[in-house]
């Protein structure tokens, strides 16, 4: 799917330029698409001078997290709540474990450790399943809510605001959380109602309860508050959280002794080999993109649907936007290339550029997550996951519009 995705940039590029070569004589067409392939490949080599040090700090502190035992005591946390929401997964199995490690370590931003975890959770429920090739209830929910994109701490979006030059790169902190609450629970109720799950059990009841009270309460703060406060309020918390979660490793991981320093140099290693080996992917898909743009085609795209917009009587800001959500599902890389594309020619904080920003950390590859997590246990029947899953994508992009016209409009 990414290669044919990959290759129609290119081939739709060519048409483009061709057919405005054709039919107005515009020859600067090409030398804007070549011109464009030399560009991206620089952006892509500044991008990742900041991402080799922003993976490798992150990383480092990471691995003192998991040292300390910080990511096992939230999983034996979540346990519970799990073992209620998959009953064919006996008590204590070891799948149970490994969901809540997976689940833990994506909300912290932990994505080099959060797909291994994930594939052998998938194993896991799959040693359960009583037909292998359809998936079963279980690996089901647990799919859709990897799809859902529930992070916590989008570091990597606030890396690259910090790289396209935006003051306040924490600036779409809330509008992420918020984003990704939404698509989350759209995700994981649209899996309840065809499960029947028991959410009255107590425990259940209990957690979606109490954070749905907690949102509430903060949605209900909010809503007084000037979008000028928003922002501040947003930039404010996304820095004090960001700094007082490496503070609690820190402290944590020397009060159990853990060698703090060693353990930083062992994980920022990770996320240096981590940084390198993403490189080619990078090139290679701002390089398309960049031809996208530079052939006339994708600003052809935008102005439709920013008539069909306008046509409906909505506001077009977000329109710039929706490349990033359209190719979101297919491709993560992608959504990358046309999130940093989108800063570069617009302005990391124009508004359709923090509309991006906050879809890309609200919404998942869920094709290649699908691919993935059933390819690598056999599943051929996928049954109502991808269904699930790209409702919630859905649920995350309109949240992200709706949200950022509330910060940002």
């Amino acid at each position: 799917m990414l290669n044919g995705l990959w290759l129609g940039f290119f081939i739709i590029a060519a048409l483009t330029a061709s057919v405005r070569l054709l039919m107005s004589g515009d020859a600067a067409a090409f030398a804007a698409v070549a011109e464009s392939l030399f560009s991206m490949a620089k952006l892509s080599v500044d991008v990742m001078i900041l991402l080799f040090g922003t993976l490798t700090l992150w990383l480092g502190f990471l691995k003192i997290a998991e040292k300390a035992s910080l990511i096992d005591l939230l999983a034996r946390l979540l346990s519970p709540l799990f073992r209620r929401l998959m009953p064919e997964v006996p008590a204590g199995h070891p799948a149970l474990g490994l969901i809540t490690l997976n689940f833990t370590a994506n909300a912290l931003g932990l994505d080099n450790a959060a797909t291994p975890i994930g594939l052998k959770a998938m194993r896991a429920l799959q040693d359960l399943n009583p037909n292998p090739a359809s998936a079963s209830n279980a690996q089901i929910l647990f799919l859709v809510l990897n799809a859902s994109s529930l992070t916590l701490l989008p570091v990597s979006i606030f890396m690259y605001r910090t790289q396209q030059g935006a003051e306040n790169p924490t600036l779409v902190f809330l509008p992420i959380l918020l984003a990704t609450a939404a698509s989350t629970a759209a995700g994981f109720f649209s899996v309840a109602f065809m499960q029947r799950l028991r959410l009255w059990d107590p425990v259940v009841f209990a957690w979606l309860g109490g954070t749905a009270l907690v949102f509430a309460a903060a949605v209900t703060a909010m809503a007084s508050m000037s979008a000028l406060a928003l922002s501040a309020l947003s930039s404010l918390l996304g820095n004090v959280v960001l700094f007082s979660l490496i503070l609690l490793f820190l402290v944590v991981g020397a009060i159990r002794r853990v060698p703090v320093y060693e353990s930083f140099i062992e994980g920022a290693k990770e996320g240096f080999e981590v940084a390198r080996n993403l490189l080619p992917y990078l090139v290679a898909m701002l390089c398309a993109v960049g031809v996208l743009r530079a052939s006339g085609a994708l600003d052809m795209l935008l102005e439709g649907l920013r008539y069909i917009v306008q046509a409906a009587g909505w506001d077009t800001r977000f329109v710039d936007a929706l490349p990033t959500a359209l190719v979101k599902p297919f491709s993560g890389s992608a959504a990358r290339a046309m999130l940093i594309e989108l800063m570069k020619t617009s302005g990391v904080d124009s508004f359709p550029a923090l509309v991006a920003a906050t879809v890309q950390g609200s919404t998942e590859t869920t094709f290649y997550v699908v691919a993935v997590y059933f390819g690598a246990v056999g599943i051929q029947r996928v049954r109502h996951a991808v269904g699930c899953a790209l409702l919630a994508d859905l649920a995350g992009v309109v949240a992200s519009i709706g949200v950022c016209y509330w910060f940002f409009g």
